[in-house]
């Protein structure tokens, strides 16, 4: 399996992507292929004593930056590591992309040069976080702020075959974003979206308030992308304040440090969960190959883990589970 990397995506690019990329060469059985300036990938490697084997570079001149304008990578920028490493994903050259680079480039470049699956309305940004009683996956988490009610059906069946087949969730509860669990509560998007869940090929919950979503009521969590970012963002607000808060009360005091030292296993494990690194990036589905969008600040952890998930993706064979339960979806509704 080959798993195509954009080695100048992200803010610790080269150094840390070839790191993590390394590393998942040498533990997950896959090769690398990256894109970007050969001689400078080259030239980091041997500063660091890293070895290239069993990683290919497709050589490329220019990166885009996050502050341009996300169609660049589609226009003045078409030669960049990010829309270099699209195209040889969409011409068959590796079976996933991963990239830290800017989201709203990557989304405009999976869009049109990978292409989506056939069907599918849009792509959606879908990161994975942590639960009370897990994971859940969030669709859509920022690429699509106006959307229709077919839409959100389609995240949530895409939602669930990635929770399935990747996360091993059966039959995992698809819940809608809403301020009310009542199936009378919401916009016209929300009451249309539900009426459409009750006959999708998922196992709908119902309405979701923001409130259940850290006790994992679902697995997966739909909603516009406007709304997405918005628990996003605060989900990753309120674990930040969370974690100072927790370091506070167990290190200003020397009770605090005794107290610390007996839970020090239990903290551990806390944090190992609520790290980022730990899961590797947001997945953007409905794309026709999977394409990873690891965190801007990735390092060679994150890089590694975004390499493994996006090898489980293909394992998991996401793409082939999305295009058919979207196939049942309109059999359906052509039978109707």
């Amino acid at each position: 399996m080959k798993i195509i990397v954009d080695a100048f995506g992200g803010d610790n690019a080269p150094l840390e992507v070839i790191k993590g990329a390394a590393e998942a060469v040498a533990k997950l059985d896959v090769e690398v292929v990256l894109t970007g300036n050969e001689k400078i990938i080259k030239d980091t490697a041997a500063e660091n004593g890293i070895s290239l084997e069993k990683i290919s570079i497709i050589h490329t001149e220019s990166v885009i930056d996050i502050h341009e304008e996300p169609t660049e990578v589609i226009k003045g920028k078409a030669d960049c590591s990010m829309a270099v490493g699209l195209k040889a994903l969409s011409e068959g050259q590796g079976d996933a992309f991963v990239s830290a680079g800017s989201t709203g480039a990557l989304v405009v470049g999976a869009t049109f040069i990978a292409k989506r699956i056939k069907g599918v309305k849009r792509a959606a940004l879908s990161p994975v976080m942590p639960t009370a009683a897990g994971h859940m996956i969030l669709v859509d988490g920022g690429a699509n702020v106006d959307c229709r009610p077919e839409m959100l059906v389609q995240f949530g069946i895409m939602g669930s075959c990635y929770m399935n087949k990747v996360m091993g969730v059966d039959s995992p509860k698809v819940g809608l974003v809403n301020v009310g669990a009542e199936d009378t509560k919401g916009r016209e998007i929300e009451l249309d979206a539900y009426k459409q869940f009750k006959e999708a090929p998922v196992n709908f919950y119902g309405n979701l308030e923001a409130r259940e979503i850290p006790f994992g009521a679902c697995e997966v969590v739909v909603s516009d992308g406007f709304t997405g970012n918005v628990v996003l963002k605060l989900y990753e607000g309120m674990g930040s304040y969370f974690a100072k808060t927790l370091k506070n009360m167990l290190t200003t005091t020397i009770r605090g440090k005794l107290a610390a030292l007996l839970i020090y296993k239990k903290i551990k494990a806390f944090r190992s969960k609520m790290d980022y690194k730990e899961v590797g990036g947001a997945v953007l589905l409905g794309i026709s190959k999977p394409v990873i969008k690891a965190h801007g600040s990735s390092d060679a952890k994150a890089f590694y883990n975004a390499i493994r998930q996006a090898k489980n993706c293909v394992e998991g064979k996401v793409v082939e589970e999305i295009t058919a339960s979207l196939a049942e979806l309109n059999a359906k509704k052509k039978a109707e």
